[in-house]
């Protein structure tokens, strides 16, 4: 993919996220599984770095259920960092908030120094446009952990359901034409509270392992969670390799 194309499509994400913030953060709510199913791989006391935390849900739930916990969240929207930090003064555990874009080379800069035994990277990496790309912010993410941290992730896997592939319109509506993208690269509109437009990439199971082993990292569980269907987000656990 080109880098004209990967600057449209970064462009395109960050303003639907900007136009849809508190739209988009209302709708997810603390109880969804596609957050939830990852509380049991997360003990009290641990050092998090959320990676696209969005508004910051992930904050909420850890001071509810894993008290002392040290939590970093970081995201490439200022709308939703705002919100994110807002939400966060009443909270016991914890909390800092940096606007990075992870899509970037070095985002992790900031860090360099500091370790985190779990980076948690939800419904973030299918916005993130080409392989290349997404190897890249994962593998800056394995450089942040610990020894024996981890990394917790999840990706969309849309077109399990017949209700989110109504949701895909043609890339003649973002004006990119399809021979610039790569193989599992959609387009999928939202229509609440008004009109707009996602880039999202298919990351299912075969490519999820690549980017690990593009990575350092080794896939040492997966499992499905979340959405009306209940099976709509492809959850993965990985390990850094020594």
């Amino acid at each position: 993919m080109d880098e004209n194309t990967v600057e449209k499509l970064l462009t395109l994400n960050h303003e639907f996220y900007a136009t849809f913030a508190e739209l988009f953060a209302d709708s997810r709510t603390l109880s969804d599984p596609a957050l939830t199913s990852i509380l049991p791989y997360i003990p009290a006391g641990a050092r998090v770095l959320d990676v696209g935390c969005g508004n910051g849900r992930l904050a909420l739930l850890l001071d509810q259920e894993r008290p002392g916990t040290a939590y970093v969240g970081v995201d490439a929207v200022p709308e939703l960092i705002e919100v994110a930090r807002a939400q966060a003064g009443q909270l016991d555990i914890s909390t800092d908030f940096h606007m990075l874009d992870i899509s970037r080379p070095d985002w992790s800069d900031p860090f360099r120094g500091v370790s985190f035994d779990y980076i948690v990277t939800l419904a973030v990496l299918h916005h993130i446009p080409s392989f290349r790309l997404r190897a890249r912010a994962l593998r800056e993410m394995a450089e942040l952990l610990a020894p024996r941290g981890r990394v917790l992730l999840s990706t969309w896997q849309f077109l399990d359901s017949d209700r989110l592939r109504r949701k895909i319109v043609d890339w003649t509506e973002a004006g990119i034409p399809p021979q610039a993208l790569e193989p599992g690269d959609y387009l999928l509109d939202w229509n609440r509270g008004g009109r707009g437009l996602r880039y999202c990439h298919l990351v299912g199971e075969t490519e999820l392992r690549q980017l690990a082993a593009e990575s350092g990292l080794s896939v040492r569980t997966t499992f499905r969670a979340g959405g009306r269907e209940g099976n709509l987000s492809l959850f993965a656990m990985l390990d850094k390799v020594e």
